[in-house]
């Protein structure tokens, strides 16, 4: 440390390599986290040669590769992962110094959440009620940002430091790698029709019947889809030719009610329109237990009380969930 108008200054070792600009480093974060040249060039404004210019820069000068291809785009070689659980955060941090000198709301403090469809219906929204009726909490001073999507985007962008914490069924997501995750509750999914479905009250249901019907499913490449595929296999099916893939509850309830389609969804995203009625539950087990329901943080980003204080608003309500469920099985 050396002192300079009355401050102390610290010489940080090592230093950046000065040929590393910041444009280097913003392509390779959106090429990591959009798995494309093509869409990452998009996303930045410029054009596909530049993006591949500035990748091929920064490659020469740590004189590896970062990203290889593959049948789905690109993926990160391991020294481009090494590379993302530094450059992510550093950014991140950057991006929040400059916002904290410009922010008009001083003391405004946020917290990003990614969520999955498995918790975007009960468990979140009543974390959120519960985290903002805390003392000193309602007066403004927080905020939350929640972003949906795919397990693989969301702790893509957990991991480049993007999210605080992804919330949902993601164990069986090989994207979760080096990142830690605290179990909550085991959620199944479940096989709901509309009321008065043909499928409807049959127990026992054949699994070979579904094939006649419309199937609602969670997309390719998701880790819900990956249980809907060894559904299949144990019992022998194939995919019917009428398919709607989606991750969108709103998209999916609305079109299984207006029409025969069988929807393999989330029990919680479909508790409530099955206690009104308005949805019925199949004689047939999907699962025999269900995924793992917990919070996905990344360790080398530095934590805050904010993020502490909602974290345990999650794991209050899903301590509340089991109670209910524990008393509703022992009446």
């Amino acid at each position: 440390m050396r002192e300079g108008d009355g401050f102390l200054i610290t010489d940080y070792s090592p230093m950046l390599n000065p040929r590393i600009k910041l444009r280097h480093l913003q392509a390779f974060l959106e090429v990591a986290k959009r798995r494309s040249f093509a869409r990452a060039a998009e996303a930045l404004a410029i054009t596909q040669p530049g993006i591949s210019k500035a990748i091929r820069e920064l490659e020469d000068v740590l004189g590896t590769d970062l990203f290889e291809r593959t049948s789905q785009g690109v993926a990160l070689t391991q020294a481009g992962l090494t590379l993302l659980r530094h450059a992510g955060p550093a950014m991140r941090a950057l991006g929040e110094g400059v916002m904290a000198v410009g922010d008009r709301h001083k003391g405004a403090r946020w917290i990003r959440v990614g969520a999955l469809s498995t918790v975007e219906s009960r468990l979140l929204p009543l974390a959120i009620q519960r985290w903002h009726a805390q003392p000193g909490m309602a007066q403004g001073e927080v905020g939350i940002s929640v972003v949906t999507g795919s397990s693989a985007f969301l702790l893509s962008r957990l991991r480049m430091g993007e999210l605080d914490l992804v919330v949902g069924r993601m164990t069986e997501a090989r994207e979760i790698r080096d990142l830690a995750f605290e179990h909550l509750y085991y959620e199944p999914l479940s096989l709901v029709v509309r009321a008065g479905h043909p499928l409807a009250g049959i127990d026992p249901l054949p699994p070979a019947r579904l094939n006649a019907f419309p199937w609602v499913l969670p997309p390719p490449q998701t880790t819900l889809r990956q249980q809907v595929d060894s559904f299949c296999v144990r019992h022998s099916l194939t995919l019917p030719d009428r398919l709607l893939e989606t991750l969108s509850l709103p998209v999916s309830l609305g079109y299984v009610q207006a029409s025969d389609a069988v929807w393999i969804a989330p029990h919680e995203a479909v508790a409530g329109a099955l206690a009104q009625g308005e949805l019925a539950e199949l004689a047939l087990s999907l699962e025999a237990r269900g995924g793992s329901v917990g919070m996905c943080s990344n360790a080398t980003l530095n934590s805050s009380l904010t993020l502490e204080a909602f974290c345990e608003a999650l794991r209050e309500v899903a301590a509340a969930r089991l109670d209910q469920g524990r008393t509703s099985h022992n009446p």
